[in-house]
């Protein structure tokens, strides 16, 4: 069997499959839209400050799992792995967001313009933006599960990254957006961030603290995240399904751009894997450390992205559609890197 049959044969079900879901929620969401017309619209107007309530509720489903596997408690070990956490944080915070920014500047304003209007490729590129800023939280314990990265150290660099993610968020979404001549309603990002990130984050962290004192960690881990698990699957499924009810004649009308928002969110996730691993050889990190430090800013933390854009640009918008091309990308992009990395074995 070779490497990446192993790999894959490693990754749950649902995430072994997520562009799968990802393309029927395609179908599905269109299919949708199309049968209930202009009547799902009302769904649209159900807001508060700017956020669209059925999805903040489904994407706090989504969310709210996920940071229950945060320990900060293992905070107090960081001081074990600083060179990994140069790459980490260096590449997620002071490359990345940037990178991501030019890349897809270059492409929709340039490259792609023949096929993509000035309008849809400010919308696009400021859906790149929120996804270059958004560094991976929850799938980057599967990635450095699948290339037998260090345990300890993922969950360090986790844990860091998100405490940088309540105030960098912010300022680097506001900055790149304001360079772009992208307007942004700086109350509306405030509520998301709070909404999607403060919330659950805390919840998450009482949670673990309460249960885990309570019950113990083998409960916690192999009895209550289990049973959380399907909670958030189908809460991305319906706010997948909901997403693209509302974009379904704007993707009608141009299916070629799914395509072509696909093309600088790929480029971008290779080239941000390499600078990262090629960082981790020159500080001389083991293959254990180096390889989740890869994985971490390759990937996206795309729940929150997808979030933010419906927001601040609105449920039809095509920020909105650009973040969730980065889902559907996500899983076989990250696969093909999880094989690089286990080749690449040193």
């Amino acid at each position: 069997m070779s490497t990446k049959d192993q790999t894959v044969g490693k990754l749950a079900f649902f995430e072994r499959y997520l562009s799968l879901w990802v393309g029927l929620c395609i179908v599905g969401g269109i299919g949708l839209g199309q049968l209930l017309g202009p009547s799902i619209q009302v769904l649209s107007k159900w807001e508060i400050y700017n956020v669209n309530l059925p999805v903040a509720v489904l994407v706090w489903l989504m969310i709210y799992p996920m940071m229950l596997k945060i320990d900060f408690a293992s905070l107090k070990n960081w001081s074990q792995h600083g060179k990994g956490l140069v790459v980490t944080l260096s590449v997620n915070w002071l490359i990345k967001p940037f990178s991501m920014a030019l890349l897809a500047m270059v492409f929709f304003k340039h490259l792609l313009s023949p096929w993509i209007s000035p309008d849809l490729a400010q919308a696009y590129l400021a859906g790149a933006i929120l996804l270059g800023a958004a560094p991976c939280t929850a799938m980057v314990f599967v990635w450095s599960y699948l290339t037998e990265g260090d345990a300890n150290f993922t969950l360090v660099q986790v844990a860091i990254n998100d405490l940088i993610l309540l105030v960098a968020f912010i300022p680097i979404v506001g900055f790149l957006l304001g360079v772009s001549n992208i307007q942004i309603p700086y109350g509306t990002l405030f509520t998301s961030v709070l909404v999607f990130v403060v919330i659950p984050l805390v919840a998450g962290w009482l949670t673990h603290k309460i249960l885990w004192a309570r019950k113990g960690q083998v409960w916690f881990e192999q009895v209550f995240l289990p049973k959380l698990k399907p909670v958030s699957i189908l809460a991305l499924l319906s706010t997948l399904v909901l997403l693209f009810a509302f974009q379904g004649q704007q993707i009608l009308s141009n299916p070629l751009h799914i395509f072509l928002i696909a093309l600088p969110l790929t480029l971008q996730t290779y080239l941000i894997f390499f600078l990262a691993w090629l960082l981790g050889r020159k500080l001389d990190l083991p293959h254990a450390i180096c390889s989740p430090a890869a994985m971490i800013g390759a990937s996206n933390f795309f729940e929150l992205a997808v979030a933010v854009a419906i927001a601040l640009f609105g449920l039809t918008s095509g920020a909105a559609l650009a973040t969730v091309v980065g889902v559907l990308i996500e899983v076989p992009v990250m696969l093909s890197l999880v094989a690089l990395s286990n080749r690449w074995r040193y």
